[in-house]
């Protein structure tokens, strides 16, 4: 099966703030032509997406990269090119691929906005440090 690269982003509860960077990551990256896909997961999920990023993301006419929050699994650290965090992982997660943490993102259930637009500061970065590696292998 011939999948892009993933990217993982994480959070508790896997229903807010990782919810929100990928579908702005799938975004971005689409824009960016970059062949990256992004999955959302919590490290102790709840049982469904926060409203407040449904809602934020449908006024941004984006949509949830997934259905319902879901764990992250040994399987999507090691299938991961890069896990972008906004929690502490657990410790079996830690030495495990390209792992780093995303600090000052208020939460998306206080002020979606303010939440997004840190969000989005950190994946403009993002996107611009993957382009930059892409174009010192050409």
């Amino acid at each position: 099966m011939n999948q892009n690269p993933i990217l993982v982003f994480v959070c508790e509860h896997g229903a807010a703030k990782s919810i929100v960077a990928a579908a702005y990551f799938k975004h971005l990256a689409s824009k960016a032509e970059l062949n990256l896909r992004a999955i959302a997961r919590g490290t102790n999920p709840d049982p469904e997406l926060s409203p407040q990023a449904i809602k934020g993301l449908s006024q941004d006419g984006l949509t949830p990269t997934e259905a319902a929050p879901r764990k992250l699994t040994e399987a999507d650290i090691y299938s991961a090119q890069r896990v972008i965090t906004f929690c502490e992982l657990p410790a079996e997660y830690k030495q495990q691929g390209i792992i780093k943490r995303w600090d000052g993102v208020p939460p998306i259930s206080e002020n979606y906005e303010k939440s997004r637009d840190a969000i989005m500061e950190h994946l403009n970065q993002l996107i611009n440090d993957i382009q930059s590696e892409k174009r010192s292998f050409l």
